[in-house]
């Protein structure tokens, strides 16, 4: 029962969120500060979850195969490759240095 009270309280949450993102006046929404914060807080909630994804493992730091797997997607984004093979290259070298037990 106590998962149905959580998943109730979790609804409610995103409607009241949803409901005051609506209630927000568009005077406060056309400043050039809340327009540069629009525009930048995903790309940096992006980079976080990217980050915690790949060095993190429960509470510890962890330099595993999921790391060369982004320096190979990060060094195809440099060389301006597109979407799909920055994922290919990523999932290859991945997956390459856990077969060689890395």
């Amino acid at each position: 029962m106590t998962i149905w009270i959580a998943i109730g309280l979790t609804v409610l949450g995103c409607y009241a969120v949803k409901l005051a993102g609506l209630l927000v006046p568009a005077g406060v929404l056309e400043r050039p500060l809340v327009r540069r914060l629009a525009a930048l807080l995903p790309v940096a909630l992006l980079a976080a979850l990217t980050a915690q994804q790949t060095f993190a493992d429960g509470r510890a730091l962890v330099l595993d195969a999921r790391a060369a797997g982004l320096a190979a997607a990060a060094v195809a984004l440099v060389l301006r490759a597109p979407f799909l093979v920055v994922v290919g290259a990523a999932v290859v070298v991945t997956a390459g240095v856990r077969a060689l037990g890395g």
